[in-house]
């Protein structure tokens, strides 16, 4: 059995201590490191992302519909024809958002070589589109998004859209740390989804309080004509994974084989 099993078989058994103020203090430490070279890659990616959204949409819809769509979007349950747009847009996003996933997993990639003090390059946001972590990164992305946006949309429908956003943050919330044990524990996307629920469940209310804090610090990007969001969103993925490395470690299965 991996050591990484191990791992999460000790921490289902025994739980495991995580220091707020140790967690918080390292991840900001992580996020000097990268926030130029992430702040920098995000906003490039960012930019191209939606110049292809609009495009895409503006194709698909055409233009003379945008307004059109805009509004039908806000009561899809109130337009037949809204959700004939509705579902498939959907569809596509779930599908955009799985292929882009082992992109965004690239962050984590340049908080890890931050952590080490390696060099990182542009390249190396590319490295989990490589087997055999883009299928897991796919998969698991496929399956979190199809989940929430099936129950946002049924609870749109129901008019308790409150509920359905309760219920999407909280999915969101359970699974945050399943690309980290892709990408650094090697499990695949079922076993990585459940760790991710298992680990999270014992430290709720710790990790939400990080993670709060995480999003309060990207949040003030705002203040900087939005511009700023790019350069304050990696302390995010700083966040994510100083409590990886916290909680699980980086190469434990390496030193434990040495």
């Amino acid at each position: 059995m991996k050591p990484i099993n191990n791992r999460i078989d000790e921490i289902k058994t025994n739980g495991y201590q995580l220091d707020f103020g140790i967690v918080f203090e390292s991840a900001f430490e992580n996020y000097k490191k990268i926030v130029l070279y992430a702040g920098l890659m995000l906003l490039v990616s960012m930019i191209l992302l939606m110049a292809l959204t609009v495009t895409g949409l503006v194709y698909y819809i055409g233009a003379e519909n945008m307004e059109a769509f805009s509004k039908s979007m806000q009561h899809p349950s109130a337009n037949g024809i809204s959700l004939n747009i509705l579902i498939p847009l959907y569809a596509v996003v779930i599908l955009v958002s799985g292929i882009l996933s082992p992109f965004y997993a690239g962050f984590l990639k340049m908080a890890d070589c931050g952590g080490k003090g390696e060099e990182f390059h542009i390249s190396s946001m590319f490295t989990y589109y490589k087997s055999p972590y883009f299928a897991n990164i796919f998969i698991a992305s496929l399956l979190l998004s199809l989940v929430s946006s099936s129950l946002s949309v049924l609870f749109e429908l129901a008019e308790m859209q409150v509920i359905g956003t309760l219920i999407s943050l909280t999915i969101s919330f359970l699974t945050f740390l399943t690309v980290p044990l892709i990408i650094f524990g090697n499990l695949n996307a079922i076993d990585a989804i459940k760790s991710s629920i298992l680990i999270v469940s014992k430290q709720s209310l710790t990790l939400l309080g990080l993670l709060i804090v995480a999003i309060i610090g990207a949040a003030i990007g705002f203040f900087g004509f939005c511009i700023g969001l790019f350069f304050t969103i990696p302390f995010l993925y700083s966040m994510s994974y100083t409590i990886y490395s916290s909680i699980i470690g980086i190469d434990t299965e390496n030193k434990l084989e040495e």
